[in-house]
Protein backbone atom coordinates (compact mmCIF):
# COMPACT_ATOMS: atom_id res chain seq x y z
CA UNK A 1 0.00 0.00 0.00
CA UNK A 2 1.32 3.44 -0.91
CA UNK A 3 2.15 5.84 1.90
CA UNK A 4 0.85 9.37 2.13
CA UNK A 5 3.23 12.06 0.99
CA UNK A 6 4.34 13.92 -2.13
CA UNK A 7 3.28 12.61 -5.51
CA UNK A 8 6.23 10.49 -6.78
CA UNK A 9 5.74 11.54 -10.40
CA UNK A 10 5.89 15.18 -9.35
CA UNK A 11 9.01 14.51 -7.25
CA UNK A 12 10.75 12.90 -10.21
CA UNK A 13 9.69 15.62 -12.63
CA UNK A 14 10.83 18.47 -10.39
CA UNK A 15 14.14 16.80 -9.59
CA UNK A 16 14.82 16.09 -13.24
CA UNK A 17 13.92 19.61 -14.31
CA UNK A 18 15.50 21.63 -11.54
CA UNK A 19 18.17 19.53 -9.75
CA UNK A 20 20.00 16.83 -11.75
CA UNK A 21 18.48 15.56 -15.01
CA UNK A 22 21.26 13.05 -15.71
CA UNK A 23 20.97 11.45 -12.26
CA UNK A 24 17.25 10.79 -12.77
CA UNK A 25 17.96 9.11 -16.11
CA UNK A 26 20.77 7.06 -14.53
CA UNK A 27 18.37 5.78 -11.87
CA UNK A 28 16.20 4.52 -14.70
CA UNK A 29 19.03 2.74 -16.49
CA UNK A 30 18.67 -0.43 -14.40
CA UNK A 31 15.43 0.39 -12.62
CA UNK A 32 17.02 1.52 -9.34
CA UNK A 33 14.83 4.60 -8.90
CA UNK A 34 12.61 4.92 -5.84
CA UNK A 35 11.05 7.91 -4.08
CA UNK A 36 11.84 7.44 -0.39
CA UNK A 37 9.34 9.17 1.85
CA UNK A 38 9.89 8.13 5.47
CA UNK A 39 12.67 6.78 7.67
CA UNK A 40 13.23 5.60 11.22
CA UNK A 41 16.20 3.81 12.73
CA UNK A 42 17.73 1.56 10.09
CA UNK A 43 14.57 1.38 7.96
CA UNK A 44 13.38 3.57 5.10
CA UNK A 45 10.07 3.37 3.23
CA UNK A 46 9.22 4.39 -0.32
CA UNK A 47 6.04 5.94 -1.69
CA UNK A 48 4.58 2.46 -2.26
CA UNK A 49 5.03 1.54 1.40
CA UNK A 50 7.90 -0.86 0.72
CA UNK A 51 10.45 -1.08 3.55
CA UNK A 52 14.22 -1.32 3.10
CA UNK A 53 17.05 -2.07 5.50
CA UNK A 54 19.43 0.86 5.13
CA UNK A 55 22.97 -0.47 4.59
CA UNK A 56 24.13 2.84 3.12
CA UNK A 57 23.39 5.19 6.05
CA UNK A 58 23.90 8.36 4.04
CA UNK A 59 27.49 7.29 3.26
CA UNK A 60 28.19 7.16 6.99
CA UNK A 61 26.19 10.22 8.04
CA UNK A 62 23.53 8.18 9.84
CA UNK A 63 25.51 6.40 12.54
CA UNK A 64 22.62 7.02 14.95
CA UNK A 65 20.05 5.92 12.37
CA UNK A 66 17.30 8.00 10.84
CA UNK A 67 15.56 10.57 13.03
CA UNK A 68 17.05 9.52 16.34
CA UNK A 69 14.73 10.89 19.06
CA UNK A 70 17.67 12.13 21.14
CA UNK A 71 18.94 14.33 18.30
CA UNK A 72 15.44 15.60 17.49
CA UNK A 73 14.85 16.46 21.15
CA UNK A 74 18.09 18.46 21.28
CA UNK A 75 17.06 20.42 18.20
CA UNK A 76 13.56 21.10 19.56
CA UNK A 77 15.08 22.43 22.78
CA UNK A 78 17.14 24.96 20.81
CA UNK A 79 14.21 25.91 18.58
CA UNK A 80 11.94 26.41 21.59
CA UNK A 81 14.56 28.45 23.44
CA UNK A 82 14.77 31.50 21.15
CA UNK A 83 18.48 30.89 20.66
CA UNK A 84 20.85 33.27 18.91
CA UNK A 85 21.39 30.98 15.94
CA UNK A 86 24.17 32.98 14.26
CA UNK A 87 26.53 34.85 16.55
CA UNK A 88 29.42 36.78 14.99
CA UNK A 89 30.12 39.57 17.47
CA UNK A 90 31.01 37.56 20.55
CA UNK A 91 31.37 34.06 21.99
CA UNK A 92 28.50 31.70 21.24
CA UNK A 93 27.48 29.48 24.18
CA UNK A 94 26.43 26.74 21.77
CA UNK A 95 29.69 26.83 19.82
CA UNK A 96 31.82 26.87 22.95
CA UNK A 97 29.99 23.94 24.50
CA UNK A 98 30.20 21.89 21.30
CA UNK A 99 33.90 22.59 20.81
CA UNK A 100 34.57 21.58 24.42
CA UNK A 101 32.68 18.30 23.84
CA UNK A 102 34.75 17.64 20.71
CA UNK A 103 37.98 18.26 22.61
CA UNK A 104 36.89 15.91 25.40
CA UNK A 105 36.02 13.17 22.90
CA UNK A 106 39.27 13.43 20.93
CA UNK A 107 41.54 14.05 23.91
CA UNK A 108 44.78 16.01 24.21
CA UNK A 109 46.28 17.72 22.36
CA UNK A 110 43.31 18.20 19.98
CA UNK A 111 41.61 20.99 21.88
CA UNK A 112 40.80 23.69 19.28
CA UNK A 113 37.90 23.21 16.86
CA UNK A 114 37.30 25.04 13.58
CA UNK A 115 33.62 24.45 12.80
CA UNK A 116 32.05 24.26 9.37
CA UNK A 117 29.05 22.90 7.51
CA UNK A 118 30.43 19.99 5.49
CA UNK A 119 33.22 17.48 5.21
CA UNK A 120 34.79 19.18 2.19
CA UNK A 121 34.79 22.50 4.05
CA UNK A 122 36.38 20.84 7.07
CA UNK A 123 39.12 19.27 4.92
CA UNK A 124 39.83 22.63 3.30
CA UNK A 125 40.08 24.14 6.78
CA UNK A 126 42.76 21.55 7.55
CA UNK A 127 44.72 22.42 4.40
CA UNK A 128 44.49 26.16 5.15
CA UNK A 129 45.58 25.54 8.74
CA UNK A 130 48.63 23.56 7.62
CA UNK A 131 49.61 26.12 4.99
CA UNK A 132 49.24 29.06 7.36
CA UNK A 133 51.15 27.32 10.15
CA UNK A 134 54.05 26.08 7.99
CA UNK A 135 54.37 28.81 5.38
CA UNK A 136 54.44 26.08 2.71
CA UNK A 137 51.94 25.31 -0.04
CA UNK A 138 52.58 21.66 -0.98
CA UNK A 139 49.94 19.02 -0.24
CA UNK A 140 50.42 15.26 -0.51
CA UNK A 141 47.43 12.92 -0.81
CA UNK A 142 46.80 9.28 -1.67
CA UNK A 143 45.67 7.58 -4.84
CA UNK A 144 42.09 6.44 -4.24
CA UNK A 145 41.40 9.07 -1.60
CA UNK A 146 38.10 10.91 -1.35
CA UNK A 147 38.07 14.24 0.49
CA UNK A 148 35.23 16.21 -1.11
CA UNK A 149 34.07 17.82 -4.32
CA UNK A 150 34.91 21.50 -3.81
CA UNK A 151 37.70 22.86 -6.00
CA UNK A 152 40.22 22.68 -3.17
CA UNK A 153 39.39 19.11 -2.18
CA UNK A 154 39.16 18.03 -5.82
CA UNK A 155 42.83 19.00 -6.01
CA UNK A 156 43.54 16.09 -3.67
CA UNK A 157 40.88 13.77 -5.09
CA UNK A 158 42.34 10.35 -5.82
CA UNK A 159 39.95 9.70 -8.73
CA UNK A 160 40.93 11.26 -12.09
CA UNK A 161 37.35 10.93 -13.41
CA UNK A 162 36.06 13.42 -10.84
CA UNK A 163 38.94 15.87 -11.32
CA UNK A 164 38.97 15.88 -15.11
CA UNK A 165 36.05 18.24 -15.92
CA UNK A 166 37.43 21.19 -13.96
CA UNK A 167 40.78 21.98 -15.54
CA UNK A 168 43.72 23.18 -13.47
CA UNK A 169 43.18 22.91 -9.73
CA UNK A 170 45.44 23.77 -6.80
CA UNK A 171 49.14 23.61 -7.70
CA UNK A 172 51.78 21.79 -5.67
CA UNK A 173 49.69 18.68 -4.99
CA UNK A 174 51.27 15.23 -5.18
CA UNK A 175 49.65 11.78 -5.12
CA UNK A 176 51.29 8.75 -3.51
CA UNK A 177 50.05 5.15 -3.23
CA UNK A 178 48.02 4.49 -0.09
CA UNK A 179 50.07 2.47 2.38
CA UNK A 180 53.43 3.14 0.67
CA UNK A 181 55.78 4.73 3.21
CA UNK A 182 58.73 4.90 0.85
CA UNK A 183 56.71 6.91 -1.67
CA UNK A 184 55.47 9.19 1.09
CA UNK A 185 59.02 9.80 2.30
CA UNK A 186 60.13 10.78 -1.22
CA UNK A 187 57.16 13.13 -1.61
CA UNK A 188 57.88 14.86 1.71
CA UNK A 189 61.59 15.34 1.03
CA UNK A 190 62.64 18.87 0.19
CA UNK A 191 60.74 20.69 2.92
CA UNK A 192 57.98 22.12 0.72
CA UNK A 193 54.98 20.08 1.86
CA UNK A 194 52.53 21.72 4.26
CA UNK A 195 50.13 18.81 4.69
CA UNK A 196 49.70 15.10 4.13
CA UNK A 197 45.94 14.49 3.87
CA UNK A 198 44.93 10.87 4.36
CA UNK A 199 42.00 8.69 5.41
CA UNK A 200 42.49 5.90 7.97
CA UNK A 201 40.48 3.60 5.68
CA UNK A 202 39.76 4.45 2.05
CA UNK A 203 36.01 3.87 1.92
CA UNK A 204 35.34 5.06 -1.64
CA UNK A 205 38.38 3.28 -3.05
CA UNK A 206 36.77 -0.01 -2.06
CA UNK A 207 37.14 -0.13 1.74
CA UNK A 208 40.92 -0.37 1.66
CA UNK A 209 42.57 -0.88 5.06
CA UNK A 210 46.25 0.17 5.18
CA UNK A 211 49.05 -2.08 6.42
CA UNK A 212 49.43 -2.28 10.20
CA UNK A 213 51.50 0.61 11.52
CA UNK A 214 51.23 2.68 8.34
CA UNK A 215 49.53 5.72 9.84
CA UNK A 216 51.79 5.91 12.88
CA UNK A 217 54.85 5.64 10.65
CA UNK A 218 53.40 8.28 8.33
CA UNK A 219 53.00 10.59 11.30
CA UNK A 220 56.67 10.06 12.20
CA UNK A 221 57.72 10.87 8.62
CA UNK A 222 55.60 14.02 8.62
CA UNK A 223 57.19 15.24 11.84
CA UNK A 224 60.64 14.48 10.47
CA UNK A 225 59.94 16.73 7.48
CA UNK A 226 57.93 19.45 9.24
CA UNK A 227 54.65 18.45 7.57
CA UNK A 228 51.22 18.50 9.19
CA UNK A 229 49.31 15.20 9.07
CA UNK A 230 45.62 15.91 8.37
CA UNK A 231 43.51 12.81 9.08
CA UNK A 232 40.19 12.79 7.23
CA UNK A 233 37.74 10.88 9.44
CA UNK A 234 34.65 12.30 7.77
CA UNK A 235 33.40 8.79 7.00
CA UNK A 236 35.15 6.75 9.71
CA UNK A 237 34.62 8.96 12.75
CA UNK A 238 32.18 8.60 15.65
CA UNK A 239 32.41 4.87 16.17
CA UNK A 240 32.08 3.58 12.62
CA UNK A 241 35.22 1.41 12.70
CA UNK A 242 34.94 0.11 16.27
CA UNK A 243 36.61 2.96 18.17
CA UNK A 244 35.32 6.50 18.63
CA UNK A 245 37.85 7.63 16.03
CA UNK A 246 39.74 5.26 13.76
CA UNK A 247 43.15 6.66 14.73
CA UNK A 248 42.62 5.39 18.29
CA UNK A 249 43.20 1.85 17.00
CA UNK A 250 46.37 2.89 15.15
CA UNK A 251 48.66 3.98 17.97
CA UNK A 252 49.07 7.65 17.08
CA UNK A 253 47.31 11.02 17.27
CA UNK A 254 47.02 13.14 14.11
CA UNK A 255 48.06 16.78 13.99
CA UNK A 256 44.67 17.65 12.54
CA UNK A 257 41.46 15.60 12.81
CA UNK A 258 38.65 16.22 10.32
CA UNK A 259 35.07 15.18 11.13
CA UNK A 260 31.65 15.63 9.54
CA UNK A 261 28.85 13.30 8.31
CA UNK A 262 27.75 11.46 11.50
CA UNK A 263 28.63 14.53 13.58
CA UNK A 264 25.29 16.07 12.60
CA UNK A 265 23.23 13.16 13.86
CA UNK A 266 21.90 12.51 10.37
CA UNK A 267 19.84 15.71 10.52
CA UNK A 268 22.00 18.87 10.40
CA UNK A 269 25.17 19.47 8.32
CA UNK A 270 28.14 19.80 10.67
CA UNK A 271 31.88 19.70 10.09
CA UNK A 272 34.79 20.15 12.48
CA UNK A 273 38.56 20.46 12.13
CA UNK A 274 40.42 19.76 15.39
CA UNK A 275 44.01 20.66 16.14
CA UNK A 276 46.43 21.40 18.96
CA UNK A 277 46.53 24.89 20.47
CA UNK A 278 50.14 25.42 19.34
CA UNK A 279 49.33 24.64 15.70
CA UNK A 280 46.33 26.95 15.75
CA UNK A 281 48.44 29.69 17.33
CA UNK A 282 51.03 29.42 14.54
CA UNK A 283 48.32 29.72 11.90
CA UNK A 284 45.87 32.22 13.36
CA UNK A 285 47.36 33.55 16.60
CA UNK A 286 48.39 36.99 15.27
CA UNK A 287 45.89 39.84 15.65
CA UNK A 288 45.75 40.34 11.90
CA UNK A 289 44.94 36.64 11.33
CA UNK A 290 42.26 35.85 13.91
CA UNK A 291 39.57 36.11 11.21
CA UNK A 292 41.54 34.51 8.36
CA UNK A 293 39.30 31.47 8.54
CA UNK A 294 35.57 31.30 9.15
CA UNK A 295 32.13 30.69 7.71
CA UNK A 296 28.78 32.42 8.18
CA UNK A 297 26.90 29.32 9.27
CA UNK A 298 29.74 27.60 11.13
CA UNK A 299 28.85 27.12 14.78
CA UNK A 300 25.16 27.90 14.38
CA UNK A 301 23.06 26.86 17.36
CA UNK A 302 21.23 23.96 15.66
CA UNK A 303 24.41 22.45 14.26
CA UNK A 304 26.13 22.66 17.63
CA UNK A 305 23.15 21.07 19.40
CA UNK A 306 23.07 18.23 16.88
CA UNK A 307 26.83 17.74 17.26
CA UNK A 308 26.71 17.64 21.03
CA UNK A 309 23.81 15.18 20.96
CA UNK A 310 25.65 12.96 18.47
CA UNK A 311 28.77 12.82 20.62
CA UNK A 312 26.80 12.17 23.80
CA UNK A 313 24.57 9.49 22.28
CA UNK A 314 27.49 7.72 20.59
CA UNK A 315 29.19 7.40 23.96
CA UNK A 316 26.06 6.62 26.01
CA UNK A 317 24.89 3.91 23.61
CA UNK A 318 28.45 2.49 23.41
CA UNK A 319 28.21 2.56 19.62
CA UNK A 320 31.95 2.07 18.93
CA UNK A 321 31.94 -1.27 20.78
CA UNK A 322 28.64 -2.13 19.13
CA UNK A 323 30.11 -1.41 15.69
CA UNK A 324 33.07 -3.66 16.45
CA UNK A 325 30.85 -6.55 17.54
CA UNK A 326 28.27 -6.18 14.75
CA UNK A 327 30.99 -5.69 12.16
CA UNK A 328 32.59 -8.97 13.19
CA UNK A 329 29.15 -10.62 13.02
CA UNK A 330 28.51 -9.22 9.53
CA UNK A 331 31.87 -10.34 8.16
CA UNK A 332 31.56 -13.80 9.72
CA UNK A 333 28.08 -14.30 8.26
CA UNK A 334 29.18 -13.14 4.82
CA UNK A 335 32.29 -15.30 4.90
CA UNK A 336 30.26 -18.35 5.94
CA UNK A 337 27.76 -17.85 3.12
CA UNK A 338 30.17 -16.69 0.42
CA UNK A 339 33.27 -18.79 1.08
CA UNK A 340 34.49 -20.22 -2.22
CA UNK A 341 32.09 -18.15 -4.30
CA UNK A 342 33.71 -17.73 -7.75
CA UNK A 343 32.69 -14.08 -8.09
CA UNK A 344 33.72 -12.94 -4.59
CA UNK A 345 37.30 -11.76 -4.50
CA UNK A 346 37.44 -10.36 -0.97
CA UNK A 347 35.45 -9.38 2.11
CA UNK A 348 37.24 -6.68 4.07
CA UNK A 349 36.78 -3.75 6.40
CA UNK A 350 36.69 -2.75 10.04
CA UNK A 351 33.69 -2.32 12.29
CA UNK A 352 30.54 -1.49 10.34
CA UNK A 353 32.43 -0.40 7.24
CA UNK A 354 32.64 -3.55 5.11
CA UNK A 355 33.35 -4.02 1.42
CA UNK A 356 32.55 -7.08 -0.69
CA UNK A 357 34.66 -7.13 -3.84
CA UNK A 358 33.13 -8.96 -6.79
CA UNK A 359 34.23 -9.86 -10.31
CA UNK A 360 35.96 -12.53 -12.33
CA UNK A 361 38.60 -12.60 -15.05
CA UNK A 362 37.01 -12.31 -18.49
CA UNK A 363 39.02 -15.25 -19.81
CA UNK A 364 37.44 -17.59 -17.27
CA UNK A 365 33.98 -16.15 -17.76
CA UNK A 366 33.97 -16.71 -21.51
CA UNK A 367 34.19 -20.47 -21.03
CA UNK A 368 30.59 -20.69 -19.85
CA UNK A 369 29.05 -18.64 -22.63
CA UNK A 370 27.50 -19.84 -25.87
CA UNK A 371 29.89 -19.97 -28.81
CA UNK A 372 28.32 -16.97 -30.57
CA UNK A 373 28.23 -14.72 -27.51
CA UNK A 374 31.71 -15.83 -26.47
CA UNK A 375 33.03 -14.80 -29.89
CA UNK A 376 31.48 -11.35 -29.59
CA UNK A 377 32.77 -10.82 -26.05
CA UNK A 378 36.23 -12.10 -26.94
CA UNK A 379 36.54 -9.33 -29.52
CA UNK A 380 35.74 -6.72 -26.87
CA UNK A 381 37.53 -8.48 -24.01
CA UNK A 382 39.67 -5.51 -22.87
CA UNK A 383 36.73 -3.12 -22.34
CA UNK A 384 34.61 -5.94 -20.96
CA UNK A 385 37.32 -6.78 -18.46
CA UNK A 386 37.00 -3.25 -17.11
CA UNK A 387 33.24 -2.87 -17.40
CA UNK A 388 31.87 -6.19 -16.19
CA UNK A 389 33.80 -6.55 -12.91
CA UNK A 390 33.67 -2.80 -12.34
CA UNK A 391 30.84 -0.53 -13.34
CA UNK A 392 28.10 -3.04 -14.02
CA UNK A 393 28.46 -5.90 -11.58
CA UNK A 394 28.41 -3.75 -8.45
CA UNK A 395 25.52 -1.59 -9.63
CA UNK A 396 23.51 -4.60 -10.76
CA UNK A 397 23.99 -6.25 -7.38
CA UNK A 398 22.83 -3.01 -5.72
CA UNK A 399 19.67 -3.13 -7.87
CA UNK A 400 19.04 -6.74 -6.93
CA UNK A 401 19.60 -5.88 -3.26
CA UNK A 402 17.13 -2.99 -3.50
CA UNK A 403 14.55 -5.34 -4.94
CA UNK A 404 15.26 -7.70 -2.04
CA UNK A 405 14.57 -4.88 0.43
CA UNK A 406 18.12 -3.68 1.17
CA UNK A 407 19.52 -0.25 0.33
CA UNK A 408 23.24 -0.20 -0.53
CA UNK A 409 25.68 1.10 -3.14
CA UNK A 410 29.11 0.29 -4.55
CA UNK A 411 32.13 2.35 -3.54
CA UNK A 412 32.18 5.50 -5.67
CA UNK A 413 35.71 4.96 -7.05
CA UNK A 414 35.38 1.18 -7.49
CA UNK A 415 32.00 -0.16 -8.52
CA UNK A 416 33.28 -3.69 -8.15
CA UNK A 417 33.10 -3.27 -4.35
CA UNK A 418 29.68 -3.31 -2.70
CA UNK A 419 29.94 -1.14 0.41
CA UNK A 420 27.98 -2.18 3.53
CA UNK A 421 27.79 0.75 5.95
CA UNK A 422 24.61 0.61 8.07
CA UNK A 423 23.61 2.76 11.04
CA UNK A 424 25.47 1.68 14.15
CA UNK A 425 22.06 1.29 15.82
CA UNK A 426 20.98 -1.46 13.41
CA UNK A 427 19.62 -4.60 15.07
CA UNK A 428 21.22 -8.01 14.70
CA UNK A 429 18.10 -9.24 12.88
CA UNK A 430 18.26 -6.39 10.36
CA UNK A 431 21.99 -6.94 9.83
CA UNK A 432 21.50 -10.69 9.31
CA UNK A 433 18.69 -10.02 6.86
CA UNK A 434 20.93 -7.76 4.78
CA UNK A 435 23.83 -10.23 4.80
CA UNK A 436 21.56 -13.09 3.80
CA UNK A 437 20.00 -11.01 1.04
CA UNK A 438 23.43 -10.39 -0.50
CA UNK A 439 24.34 -14.06 -0.23
CA UNK A 440 21.02 -15.05 -1.82
CA UNK A 441 21.56 -12.63 -4.70
CA UNK A 442 25.09 -13.89 -5.29
CA UNK A 443 23.82 -17.48 -5.20
CA UNK A 444 22.09 -16.65 -8.48
CA UNK A 445 25.44 -15.70 -10.00
CA UNK A 446 28.04 -18.34 -9.44
CA UNK A 447 29.31 -17.64 -12.94
CA UNK A 448 29.31 -14.53 -15.09
CA UNK A 449 26.99 -15.64 -17.94
CA UNK A 450 23.75 -15.56 -15.88
CA UNK A 451 24.69 -12.11 -14.60
CA UNK A 452 25.41 -10.84 -18.13
CA UNK A 453 22.10 -12.32 -19.26
CA UNK A 454 20.06 -10.71 -16.49
CA UNK A 455 21.86 -7.40 -16.78
CA UNK A 456 21.36 -7.31 -20.53
CA UNK A 457 17.69 -8.16 -20.20
CA UNK A 458 17.14 -5.37 -17.68
CA UNK A 459 19.00 -2.82 -19.81
CA UNK A 460 16.87 -3.78 -22.79
CA UNK A 461 13.66 -3.64 -20.78
CA UNK A 462 14.44 -0.25 -19.29
CA UNK A 463 15.53 1.04 -22.70
CA UNK A 464 12.14 0.14 -24.15
CA UNK A 465 10.56 2.10 -21.30
CA UNK A 466 12.67 5.14 -22.10
CA UNK A 467 14.64 4.69 -18.85
CA UNK A 468 11.53 5.52 -16.82
CA UNK A 469 11.03 4.29 -13.26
Amino acid sequence: MATTGPDPDEVRARYERHVNPTFVKLLGLLGYGRVLTRAEGATVWDDQGRAYVDMLAGFGALNLGHNHPGVLAALREVLDGAAVHLCHTGPSPHEGAFAAALAAAAGAPLEIALLSSSGAEAVEAGIKLARAATGRDGVVYCDGGFHGLSLGTLSIMGAPRLRAPFGRLLPATTAVPFGDLAALGRALAGGRVAAFVVEPIQAEAGVIVPPAGYLAAAQALCRQHGTVLVLDEVQTGLGRTGTMFAYQAEGFVPDVLVLAKALGGGVIPVGATLCARALHQRAYGALDRFDAHGSTFAGNALACAAGQASLALTAALELPARAAALGARLKARLEARLSGHPLVRAIRGRGLLVGVEVGTPVSNALAGLSAGLADVLARVAPPLGRAIPGRFVGQWLAVRMLEAGVLCQPASHHWDVLKLEPPLTITEAELDRAADALADVLDDYRALPPLVRDLGARLASQGRRGWQW
